[in-house]
């Protein structure tokens, strides 16, 4: 089934950064082509559209962009977003580990899977890389919500052996559930595994070491963890770790610093940490919402691009306040200012699509509108609501964008497709 659609089109899949405005692809007047959930042919409409003359075009009002792709946000704390008073270490004591234990009852995990799946389709994100809980069935969970909604979706059970009780394992079945989940879920739909210790204090070296043998054995899947978030927690690790050169240290003595690992956060870097993420080809997932929200700090973008560190950005729900992609971006902005360095309405676009499917290894699939990626996008109203439609009127593609990451949220999203069919459309 072949499928065109005629809208303003605009990616970004390469950053900026180093690649310049050649980066960013807009057609004003653009024909995007889709045949069996795939982009077959992109371009101008004037140019292409006697190319597909037989196909009937569906016209999208809007800004199309690519799905956005969510580096880092957990599935099990949907319930627990905008939860009162605490840095850290103690918001998780006390919000959060009391309701990941609930995801025991596989029942559970399946509804909020099922909301939380809803929240991003409604968002306009069609990927992400999320954590479950310690629970081999938080992971089913997802993965059969996610299989049945066709979204490209990564995730892998949490190894935590030093955990608080009802939210532990042990190194060998945290190793044998991983295991099995990777056995049951690979090559099933658009679906991925990534090896998940909690944080650096959350395992024994004996697991985190086993993590590590678990990488290596299977190639094909990514790692994901925390790092460097919250002043206290670094130094927390650098109490259990006496002998690491720093916190991201503590993880590369056990194999968990690859091209294939993502850390959230590092918002409390030393430059030697920096140097070895860009030598390893690790990136960062920047979550901007949750590090403001439990008092964290700012990423630092200047310190980052000194080292030409790989970066995506993540939600972080339930410490994050939204689930908008958009809405991220605009304090991804505003974190960056902070620090007195700038971050483009483009830049932030290439960091909440192509920027994070790169950090997942899937950029090749998703993230760009390319020909041979798979279709999903979004459409983006700039009429929204009043406000947007008045900063917006008669505005160029810079001021619009950044107008929709500053002012949007998920009003802004109009429809979202997934492999070209519409997953989600916004009531009037």
């Amino acid at each position: 089934m072949i499928h065109a659609y005629r809208a303003e089109l605009l990616s970004v899949a390469h950053d900026p950064r180093d690649a310049g405005p050649e980066a960013v692809r807009h057609e004003p007047d653009g024909l995007l082509v889709v045949k069996d959930g795939v982009v077959v042919a992109r371009g101008a409409f004037e140019t292409l559209a006697p190319q597909f003359a037989e196909v009937e075009v569906e016209h999208l009002p809007g800004l199309v962009v690519p799905g956005f792709v969510d580096a880092h946000v957990h599935y099990p704390q949907t319930d627990r977003i905008a939860s009162y008073g605490e840095q850290l270490l103690d918001w998780l004591d006390k919000h959060i580990f009391p309701a990941e234990k609930a995801f025991v009852d596989k029942v559970h995990a399946d509804e909020v899977a099922a909301f939380f799946l809803g929240e991003l389709l409604k968002n306009g994100t069609t990927s992400a890389l999320v954590y479950p809980t310690v629970h081999e069935q938080s992971v089913d969970a997802l993965f059969e919500a996610a299989l049945e909604r066709r979204m490209r979706i990564v995730s892998g059970k949490v190894l935590m052996d030093l955990g608080p009780d009802g939210l532990n394992d042990t190194v060998a079945s945290g190793r044998a559930a991983s295991e099995a989940l990777i056995r049951r879920w690979r090559g099933r739909g658009r679906l991925g595994y990534a090896v998940t210790p909690r944080f650096a204090l959350a395992s024994s070296d004996a697991q985190l070491a086993d993590a590590g043998a678990l990488l290596a054995e299977h190639p094909e899947v990514l790692m994901h963890t925390h790092l460097a978030e919250n002043v206290h927690e670094v130094a927390a690790v650098a109490a259990r770790f006496p002998d690491a050169a720093d916190y991201l240290d503590a993880y590369d003595r056990f194999g968990l610093v690859t091209p294939r690992s993502v850390f959230a956060h590092g918002i409390h870097l030393p430059e030697r940490s920096c140097a070895r993420l860009h030598e390893s080809g690790a990136g960062i997932a920047v979550c901007p919402s949750s590090n403001l929200f439990l008092g964290s700090g700012h990423f630092n973008f200047g310190q980052a691009d000194r080292h030409r560190l790989r970066l995506g950005l993540g939600t972080d729900v339930g410490a994050g306040t939204s689930f908008s992609m958009l809405r991220t971006a605009g304090l991804a902005y505003q974190a960056a200012l902070a620090r007195e360095d700038r971050l483009n309405p483009f830049r932030a676009l290439y960091l909440a699509t192509a920027g994070s499917a790169a950090l997942l290894h899937i950029e090749d699939r998703v993230g760009a509108l390319e020909a041979g990626q798979e279709a999903d996008f979004v459409v983006l109203d700039c009429a929204s609501t009043p406000l947007l439609a008045r900063r917006t009127a008669g505005a160029d593609l810079a001021t619009r964008l950044f107008a929709l990451q500053i002012l949007g949220d998920e009003r802004a999203i109009a429809r979202t497709y997934v492999m070209g069919e519409c997953a989600w459309k916004r009531t009037p």
